[in-house]
């Protein structure tokens, strides 16, 4: 099995925000893998990494990065793949992880998600994958239409909570 997908984060304290983005793919049983690499410490092996995606496999990169945030601009500055960044919540709220990878210069588009939203890129990543997968297309269809009755059955089980003025 050879992965589609890359999940790359600065480092492993990222993980617990990045996993969530793991399990999705993992349950829409899309190939991935999962790397540490570092914009500035480790600045060659990230060129590296960019440039060989695609002669790789890897159709869609997630990128991870808090603080200054240069790691999901410098995959994107060195590849045509896609990269989706997932600002991480560590200083500022989260807001400097945000802006630093949503501000990319022309030519060098990187879709950003909310911070700490690894699910959401992840889900990103599988809608650009089923454009061409009609199995992973109709898997992601499950999947949103099982969010649907989610809702559904919370707004069922709400109608027994009962409040002296609560009117339904």
């Amino acid at each position: 099995m050879k992965p589609i997908v890359s999940i790359i984060m600065g480092s492993t304290s990222d993980l617990p925000v990045m996993e969530k983005a793991a399990k999705l793919l993992d349950e829409m049983q899309v190939p991935f893998e999962m790397n540490a690499l570092s914009a500035h410490r480790t600045p060659e092996a990230v060129e590296v990494f960019a440039k060989n995606a695609k002669q790789r496999g890897i159709e869609v990169i997630i990128a991870a990065a808090g603080m200054a945030a240069h790691l999901p601009g410098v995959i994107a500055a060195s590849t045509t793949v896609p990269v989706i960044g997932v600002p991480i919540k560590s200083t500022l709220e989260g807001m400097d992880a945000l802006l630093a990878i949503v501000q990319m210069p022309p030519g060098i588009p990187v879709a950003t998600v909310g911070i700490n939203a690894a699910m959401n890129a992840a889900i990103l990543a599988v809608q650009m994958l089923a454009l061409k997968d009609e199995a992973l297309a109709e898997r992601f269809a499950n999947y949103k239409n099982n969010l649907k009755k989610k809702i559904e059955k919370a707004n069922e089980e709400l109608k027994e909570v009962k409040y002296a003025y609560k009117t339904n």
